[in-house]
């Protein structure tokens, strides 16, 4: 064991980057037994649903997976984002249940066994700072290895859905100015519904995205639109530039036979200001001061339905401590097993009741809340949800 608190770290990080794909577990049990005595170490990632945590074992099959909330200790330490210590029957020895998250998208838990005496707060601290290195080796690994994707399936996924979940940035992004949270249902039979985002050091761009139609078709029709919609951001455009642009590829492609429901938003980290294009049926909620609000924007055409559509920005404004929804209309648009339409008012209460909850949390409770709606896990319609928590940037009015 080091004497000196967190002067391992450097040379354990190192030995992670470079461990082959598949070892990076393997490495990883290895040096915390070495540095920390650890007697066991066991990496938990959240399946698609985010339902369970699945222990990564021997594939195709992995270990006994355990719920993602409730009273379970590594189930706590991932829906609460904060180390979690258990008490076990072996004397003098404890287990450490690590969040491994990488800039604000959860991947799963670490949970690391080991001497009770080197389970203090300096230890802990630095075993979250290792299991957070584990998260960033995770995704370079899933590059070059299908060991931890196939670890986070509780059944097959569709074509569609492998399609859809290939195209994601992640369900999670953060940095100072704000907090990202997303969630997608059905989780292992999504067709059309998307949401992408990207960052620079002083604007944020966030589209969700719901490609009409279902299973291949659809996922080829959104898959379509969100590499047209990103061609056109990373050419520098302006955002009502991006929507023409991928307007023409959807319609070049399908004549108007097949579009996409869009909304597009771009924040100015710096001021709040949001310029924002609604081209079809994503819905934009905002909960400020315990009051949640629909934002009206202008209705303009989906993408690809006309040839050459022309697209208009609207100005909106965001304060520090707002939280903004985006709600794909297979969550406001969702019928109930009698016949009932999910609605704006259900979706408001829904809102307003996980407003202390975080953003992860707050996007997948109100895909829960459709499903129990609905009254089945098995939704007729794909249902997107993105969650934002805005705290603007420290010293700016």
């Amino acid at each position: 064991m080091s004497d000196h608190p967190g002067h391992w770290l450097g040379a354990a990080e190192s030995a992670l980057r470079a461990a082959p794909p598949t070892g990076l577990l393997s490495t990883a049990r290895s040096l915390l037994a070495h540095y920390l005595h650890a007697h066991s170490v066991t990496l938990l990632l959240a399946d698609y649903g985010l339902a369970v945590l699945q222990p990564v074992t021997h594939l195709p099959h992995t270990g006994e997976a355990v719920p993602a909330r409730g009273e379970h200790p590594a189930g706590r330490a991932f829906s609460a984002q904060v180390p979690v210590l258990e008490a076990v029957a072996e004397p003098g020895t404890v287990t450490v249940h690590l969040p491994v998250t990488v800039r604000g998208d959860r991947l799963g838990v670490l949970s690391v066994h080991l001497p009770e005496l080197t389970a203090g707060a300096p230890r802990v601290l630095e075993l979250s700072a290792f299991a957070t290195a584990v998260g960033h080796e995770l995704l370079a690994a899933e590059r070059d290895t299908d060991l931890y994707l196939q670890a986070r399936r509780r059944r097959r996924l569709t074509l569609a859905a492998e399609m859809q979940w290939q195209l994601l940035p992640g369900r999670g992004f953060a940095r100072e100015e704000y907090t990202l949270g997303a969630h997608l249902e059905p989780a292992y039979a999504i067709g059309g519904d998307n949401f992408d985002w990207s960052t620079t050091d002083d604007h944020l761009t966030i589209t969700v995205s719901d490609g009409s139609g279902h299973g291949v078709q659809a996922a080829l029709l959104t898959n379509l639109t969100v590499s047209a919609l990103r061609n056109a951001r990373r050419s520098g455009i302006t955002l009502s530039d991006q929507a023409r642009l991928a307007d023409q590829a959807v319609y070049g492609e399908y004549g108007g036979a097949q579009y996409t429901a869009a909304l597009l938003l771009r924040f100015d980290l710096a001021t709040g200001r949001i310029q924002a294009v609604d081209a079809g049926s994503p819905q934009l909620f905002r909960l400020r001061h315990g009051i949640v609000e629909r934002i009206e924007l202008d209705a303009q055409l989906p993408l690809g339905m006309f040839e050459e559509t022309e697209y208009r920005e609207q100005v909106l404004q965001i304060d520090p401590g707002d939280r903004l929804i985006i709600a794909s209309s297979g969550v406001h648009g969702a019928l109930s097993a009698d016949g009932r339409i999910f609605g704006e008012i259900a979706l408001r209460e829904t809102i307003a009741a996980t407003r202390t909850s975080s953003a992860h949390e707050a996007a997948r409770a109100v895909v829960d809340g459709l499903i129990q709606y609905h009254g089945s896990h098995d939704l007729p319609h794909d249902a997107a949800v993105v969650c934002l928590d805005w705290r603007g940037r420290p010293g700016t009015a």
